[in-house]
């Protein structure tokens, strides 16, 4: 399938020649009866022959990747809101393409992160992944652009079926001008496909081990003569079994969206989707030993019983009018609603004692309203003689967070050796927890790309925000304020030669807490600084993307409880803090992404993260943390493609992670992942390919327990994928 076209821009030849017709035909009719025609010389009588004047339109870049085969896009706009190619965003950044969701057989957004240089997943449970970046959480998603907050939880409740996206933007380190509130961790940009100006339609199928089955279909194409209608559908159904005995999983997903170009420059876009994902699994995972070394397990250990679900409900709407203007100014608003709903009945073993293990049952249900909006404007500007860029905008997002349910201890004395997954199931009070959590976000952006010098651009943000919290439980409620928090954006590229740039960034962001000082006055928000410098170097066109920085982050005014609670007028109801904490992230980013040759694709990166607690109450705490995620990770994956064939490979490493305190380590050892893929395609029409995940069966924990209850979670063994699909256009 070819990229959906770029309106082409109107070059200045067009108007040139335009205003030229326009003026010769006002002077001709403006000359009387007797005087000469418009095509002849006033003194000769001689005609005059204007030299040919050449209309051709530019194609704008596209970002677009679905069907151009390559792993990296020319432009992207996750980092600042305006149209920049990976060379000129000063920042580290991946794109996961449409290719590489494919070739990598990518099917959740899980496959995809775990994929993706520099993000870490940690988990607590099979249905708890959360992701991570250069040592903190990523606490929101963006969708098209517009984000929402994933909350306490994490992804707990995102499906994110990758079959209706068109690519993954990643942007690392602070990424408050886009977010607003959060932590310095990166911005995970989900992009939509779109409907295609030309027909197209496909169908697949897989089957893979563990009984895991799969259809698709995908439908896109003008709906009238003219073009100017343009829909598109895509539905996915799969029902997998699992490595773990009793797990099964069916998820059924249908997309929507239609195209209007309701005037020549005037863009309508609407879209819906749902998601329904089903699950026969647990609350947590697998247990350590009291001490926190391994029990050896078997991998398909499955410590919960056959009466458990966790059931997942995701329903999306997103709306975008666009116009532009012929001087490259565009406006556009958008608008995105998603409404998930969770319902699980779960377990998770407790050991109270050494070797001695309880059941321990939840049972709750979640409902989750999110609501993101942006207005903005973005075009060019001349100043100084010179061409800029800018763009202005306001955003909005609401979270609605209901959670009610409760637990209790189902079975003692487990034998989790021979668990026959048939514990008693428990009555349980179903408001014995209640919570409920209202969060608003106003912010006003300013984002301009100035360019001093042909090799010299400067790219200034700032973003002021608006941000209110309610938190509601059965036994109390809190809410808190801030007003005007300035979020600060600044970069500097300087162009080498044609192929590489250097460049230095400043990024922030900020994220409010809800500790009191002394005075009873609301902490200051932690803020979190990104600072980056590196080299960036964009090869064939674009189609080559390689990049080295080296960062540091420092999150500060971390709330620290005071020592002396003597001189706090509210203890003991309430403790009181200071907003002078500090944690430090430092490392290396290294990536290469795109076209080696024009059979040859390449994606890979290195990336070395070091966060240390630099300032605490408590001085124990000082010195490294997060050690439970890795400092070192290297992902790589290439395919080739040599006549109707195609194969690939890759490897995901990293070192060692673990949690330690005084009679307690678990820890996973550094371990590698090597996949393989092969396929070829008969004709234009059919295409066959298969996957090899985990080739050499490496047994490993992706997460570990920080304790002695159930955690851990297993690395998914030997896995085989067959997949077949079917252009019919």
């Amino acid at each position: 399938m070819n990229p959906i076209p770029a309106r082409p821009a109107i070059p200045s030849a067009f108007v040139l020649a335009t205003f030229l017709g326009i003026f010769s035909s006002g002077t001709a009719l403006a000359q009387d009866a007797d005087s000469p025609s418009a095509g002849a010389s006033g003194a000769s009588g001689e005609e005059v022959v204007l030299p040919e004047v050449t209309v051709q339109a530019k194609e704008e870049k596209t970002a677009v990747t679905e069907g151009g085969g390559a792993y990296t896009t020319p432009q992207m706009g996750t980092a600042a809101k305006l149209p920049l190619s990976i060379r000129e965003t000063p920042q580290s950044v991946t794109v996961i393409t449409r290719q590489r969701i494919e070739d990598q057989n990518m099917v959740t957004i899980s496959d995809a992160m775990q994929n993706t240089p520099g993000i870490a997943i940690t988990a607590t449970g099979p249905q708890r992944d959360r992701f991570n970046a250069r040592g903190f959480a990523i606490d929101n998603i963006l969708y098209d652009g517009l984000p929402i907050s994933l909350g306490q939880y994490g992804g707990d409740s995102l499906i994110a079926d990758m079959a209706i996206y068109d690519r993954i933007e990643i942007v690392r380190g602070a990424t408050g001008l886009t977010q607003g509130a959060g932590n310095p961790s990166a911005a995970i940009n989900l992009v939509r496909k779109r409907p295609t100006h030309a027909p197209y339609a496909s169908v697949g199928a897989h089957a893979g081990n563990w009984d895991r089955y799969g259809l698709n279909a995908d439908l896109s194409g003008p709906l009238n003569a003219a073009g100017t209608l343009r829909a598109r559908t895509v539905a996915a159904w799969q029902d997998n079994k699992s490595f773990q005995d009793v797990v099964d999983n069916q998820r059924k997903t249908l997309y929507l969206i239609a195209e209007a170009d309701i005037a020549r420059d005037t863009l309508l876009t609407a879209s819906v989707s749902r998601q329904n994902s089903d699950n026969t699994s647990t609350w947590g995972g697998l247990p350590v030993a009291w001490d926190g070394s391994d029990l050896k397990l078997s991998r398909s250990t499955f410590l919960g019983n056959d009466w458990e679900y966790w059931d997942k409900q995701d329903t999306s709407a997103f709306a975008s009018l666009e116009h532009r203007f012929g001087s490259g100014w565009k406006l556009d608003f958008s608008i995105n609603h998603i409404q998930t709903r969770t319902n699980m009945f779960g377990t998770y073993p407790t050991q109270t004692s050494p070797g001695y293990y309880t059941q321990e049952a939840g049972k709750y249900k979640t409902d989750t309203d999110l609501t993101s909006y942006d207005f903005h404007a973005s075009g060019p500007f001349q100043l100084l003689g010179r061409k800029h860029e800018i763009a202005v905008g306001a955003s909005h997002r609401t979270s609605d967070f209901y959670q009610r349910g409760g637990w209790e201890t189902t079975f003692s004395g487990m034998d989790i050796y021979n668990w026959n997954h048939d514990a008693p199931k428990p009555v349980i009070n179903p408001r014995r927890y209640v919570l409920r959590t209202d969060e608003r976000q106003s912010g006003l952006y300013a984002t301009a790309r100035f360019s001093l010098a042909d090799p010299l651009k400067l790219i200034l943000g700032a973003r002021l925000d608006w941000y209110d919290f309610e938190n509601e439980t059965l036994t109390a409620k809190t809410d808190y304020q801030i007003n005007r928090n300035l979020t600060q954006y600044a970069g500097l590229i300087y162009d080498l030669d044609k192929s590489h740039s250097i460049y230095a960034s400043y990024t922030d962001i900020f994220k409010p807490q809800n500790n009191y000082d002394i005075s009873g006055n609301l902490l200051k928000p932690v803020i979190g600084k990104n600072y980056e410098i590196g080299v960036k170097g964009e090869y064939f066109g674009g189609a080559l993307n390689a990049s080295a920085a080296v960062f540091r982050i420092d999150q500060e005014k971390l709330a620290m409880r005071l020592l002396d609670q003597s001189i706090c007028p509210s203890y003991p109801a309430t403790q009181c803090y200071q907003a002078a904490g500090l944690v430090k992230s430092e490392g290396v980013d290294l990536e290469i992404q795109g076209e080696i040759t024009s059979n040859w694709q390449l994606g890979a990166g290195y990336t070395f993260t070091f966060k240390k607690i630099r300032k605490d109450a408590n001085p124990a705490n000082l010195g490294r943390t997060s050690t439970e995620l890795p400092r070192h990770q290297f992902k790589l994956f290439t395919a080739y493609r040599h006549g109707p064939w195609r194969v690939g490979g890759g490897v995901n490493w990293q070192s060692d992670i673990y949690y330690k305190r005084t009679g307690f380590h678990s820890q996973q050892d550094a371990y590698a992942v090597a996949n393989l893929m092969a396929g070829y395609r008969f004709g234009k029409e059919l295409d066959i390919q298969l996957n090899i995940n985990n080739l050499f069966d490496k047994t490993y924990y992706r997460s570990i327990s920080s304790s002695t209850n159930g955690a851990s979670v297993y690395g998914e063994p030997r896995s085989i994928m067959l997949t077949a699909k079917y252009n019919f256009f």
